[in-house]
């Protein structure tokens, strides 16, 4: 197996989840290209070869351990695994979906890409239409079925929201229907399931083969922060906005050393949310201090977004000065986006974060409140390391990445903290 050309390492990409396929595509490219020039730098460092001489003798290599008969590209530069499958989808008039692969995957290492959570238009054989969750599920379950039958080596999925993931516990009679998703998959030889923030860990324990692999985009969300606040020197404190997100905000309280607090909310489990202002909360407490401070929130999926409104309008009544939140998920079901608009209107927030996980419609994304995460070169990162059997442990803790990222940002507020001369250590 090529360490800098993995030419068995296939993208899939199903119709909800082309546009985010694309930006993993575009990132795993820059990712060998870099691994292939820091080899040849090595290489020619070591053996005192000129750079160009380099790549040529490498590509050659590439080239004799190759089953081509031809080479594909020149031999004085990087060339590029073709790393997406073409693939055909057909959805027939009575509303079965058929999945074609149109290159050979005999052998190779596939990852299928599915946006479950993407309701924009997007094309379906010669047709656009907008995809129910239960459509997106068809296509992945066809995709599946058509890598297992044309000999894939390996099949993992890409799901950067899981579906059904809400129906994880019992209250009732009632199906536990996340975890009868991932038996299905388990049932159809899925390896592995790359996700983000996934809504509860129990769904992992109903596996007995699949592997998953949760992501978190702590990082990519702090960073995205950090371009319009000073999270070094800003008084702020970090607000869970329910019991269940209490270890998220406990993470990033840790990682940004600022204090936590708990907004403790009891529902009425009779009633169904429905919008923004017709949710089950019937009573609302603070277990802490926001007056004149800077609130952060974080909580993994967005619906209706009536908690998070009523959240942060507690939040604001209580003197907050300014409020920060963030969704890895934001799927906006609904009218949310226009009551977010409302909200923000009548002055109870400052920013939402999310992540790019859900294709979200234009409107949606240039809101004035609105700001984006991308987590698509963390997927990518991943996808990388799975397919070379290599751990992925580094990227699921980001607090070195935050506390690196904050010190960077503490230099540049304030370059006069640091000497040339103390190592990076307060000279004040």
């Amino acid at each position: 197996m090529s360490f800098a050309k993995p030419t068995s390492l296939g993208v899939i990409a199903c119709p909800g989840g082309e546009t985010f396929a694309e930006e993993i595509v575009a990132h795993l490219k820059t990712i060998y290209q870099r691994r292939f020039e820091k080899k040849a730098q090595f290489i020619s460092k070591l053996y005192d070869l000129p750079q160009d001489e380099t790549f040529r003798q490498l590509n050659m290599s590439d080239d004799l351990l190759s089953h081509r008969v031809t080479a594909v590209g020149g031999s004085e530069k990087y060339r590029f695994p073709s790393f997406k499958i073409p693939t055909k989808f057909t959805r027939f008039a009575n509303g079965e979906i058929k999945t074609e692969l149109l290159r050979t995957v005999r052998g190779m290492d596939l990852f299928i890409v599915q946006d479950v959570a993407n309701e924009t238009p997007v094309r379906l054989g010669d047709e656009i239409r907008e995809l129910s969750v239960n459509d997106h599920l068809m296509t992945l379950l066809t995709a599946v079925d058509a890598a297992h039958q044309a000999g894939a080596r390996r099949v993992s999925l890409v799901l950067p929201s899981y579906p059904y993931s809400r129906q994880h516990k019992k209250k009732g009679r009632e199906g536990l229907t996340a975890s009868m998703l991932g038996r299905m998959l388990e049932n159809m030889d899925v390896a592995r399931i790359i996700t983000l923030d996934i809504h509860s860990r129990e769904i992992e324990h109903t596996f007995k083969t699949l592997s998953l692999e949760n992501l978190h985009a702590s990082y990519q969300i702090l960073r995205t922060a950090s371009s319009f606040i000073n999270l070094v020197n800003e008084d702020l404190v970090v607000v869970s906005p329910d019991t269940g997100a209490i270890d998220r905000n406990k993470f990033y309280a840790d990682s940004l050393k600022k204090p936590l607090a708990l907004l403790y909310k009891e529902r009425d489990y009779a009633r169904t949310s429905r919008s923004a202002y017709e949710s089950n909360i019937i009573n609302a407490r603070l277990l802490g201090d926001v007056e004149g401070k800077t609130v952060f929130m974080a909580d993994d999926m967005l619906g209706t977004g009536g908690t998070l409104i009523k959240a942060m309008k507690l939040i604001r009544e209580m003197g907050a000065r300014k409020i920060i939140c963030s969704v890895s998920l934001p799927l906006f079901s609904g009218d949310a986006g226009k009551h977010f608009d409302e909200a923000y209107e009548d002055g109870w927030f400052d920013y939402v974060i999310g992540t790019n996980a859900v294709c979200l419609p234009d409107e949606i994304l240039s809101r004035p409140w609105y700001r984006s995460a991308n987590v698509s070169n963390l997927f990518a990162r991943a996808i990388s390391r799975v397919h070379h059997n290599r751990s992925v442990s580094p990227l699921l803790d980001n607090s070195k990445m935050i506390q690196r990222m904050l010190s960077k940002q503490s230099r540049q507020r304030d370059p006069d903290l640091f000497s040339n001369d103390s190592g990076g250590i307060p000279t004040r």
